[in-house]
């Protein structure tokens, strides 16, 4: 019996959540434990280790929350206040959503329009490929505020100079991913197809994009997470009003670390739903592919 439960999925979905809550709770003991002998001694006081303990996990303003600190913060930020609130996550989370599947939308078009271009002329990947590569070591943090200082200057502000922050993370895994696919298609029914006097256009719509669809939806998933760290790497630096990242802005301001890991579980939650969203597209297309429907 309990063999046949240790085999099961959800078994090991509950030991793994288990374990990072029992490590959570171990950690917080010991951060929060030495900031509360802190204060004692900076006011001459005694302390003992039965009074440490019983306030790591109910002090104000924490050095590390515990699990249950963190989760009554969702509960006030999430189902206590209204969702045109300025304290609600879910307002947040709304305002970084936009500026993230705009960039993703952005992001994608310009990876695949550079990767066609790569795929059909040789000069061109010689020219734009290391300039594609070069364009990722540049630090998001570094360029966030010129792009929004510049955009400012021509007005043109709101949710464009995030999106096109998010766009220039989300761009390079679609470039990449979409020249190797595109790469990808048998040469043999290249050759069938040019033997039957095929168009460059027909090769390319009926063979190449078919082949490099998968590569494509691989790219897509890491593409839309990068969206998502660009929305809120964007609000961080340009002193945003609104956004998960104005949340952990205003945190890391006040000292508020409930409000730092609240937004921080929101947006790691908002990541996972946008990435199976992508793989819940991704599925649909195989079954219309002839793929089984139930990948």
């Amino acid at each position: 019996m309990l063999t046949k439960i240790i085999e099961k999925k959800w078994f090991a979905l509950v030991s793994l959540v288990l374990a990072l809550l029992a490590l959570w709770y171990a950690a917080a003991l010991v951060m929060n434990g030495k900031q509360i002998i802190q204060n004692y001694e900076r006011k001459h006081q005694t302390w003992t280790y039965s009074q440490v303990i019983d306030q790591a996990y109910t002090v104000k303003r924490p050095m590390l929350p515990a699990p249950h600190q963190v989760a009554i913060e969702l509960k006030k930020s999430i189902f206590d206040k209204s969702v045109t609130s300025k304290r609600s996550l879910i307002y947040h989370a709304q305002i970084t959503l936009n500026s993230t599947l705009l960039g993703f939308a952005l992001g994608s078009l310009l990876g695949i329009l550079i990767a066609i271009g790569i795929v059909h002329n040789k000069t061109l990947e010689s020219s734009l490929m290391p300039w594609v590569i070069a364009s990722q070591t540049i630090p998001i943090l570094a360029i966030a505020p010129i792009i929004v200082v510049v955009l400012g200057a021509i007005n043109i502000t709101g949710v464009v100079p995030k999106a096109i922050i998010s766009m220039y993370l989300s761009f390079f895994p679609v470039t990449i991913a979409m020249a190797k696919g595109l790469r990808a298609s048998d040469t043999l029914h290249e050759e069938l197809m040019y033997t039957y006097n095929a168009s460059a256009k027909q090769v390319f719509w009926k063979l190449r994009w078919y082949s490099a669809q998968p590569y494509l939806f691989a790219s897509l998933k890491v593409a839309i997470a990068a969206a998502l760290v660009g929305a809120i790497v964007a609000e961080l630096p340009t002193g945003a009003q609104g956004g998960l990242g104005s949340r952990l802005l205003s945190g890391s301001y006040y000292g508020q670390t409930e409000q730092i890991w609240a937004a921080l579980i929101v947006s790691a939650l908002l990541g996972s739903i946008l990435v199976w969203i992508v793989g819940l597209v991704e599925k649909r297309l195989l079954s219309r592919r002839g793929g089984p429907a139930n990948v």
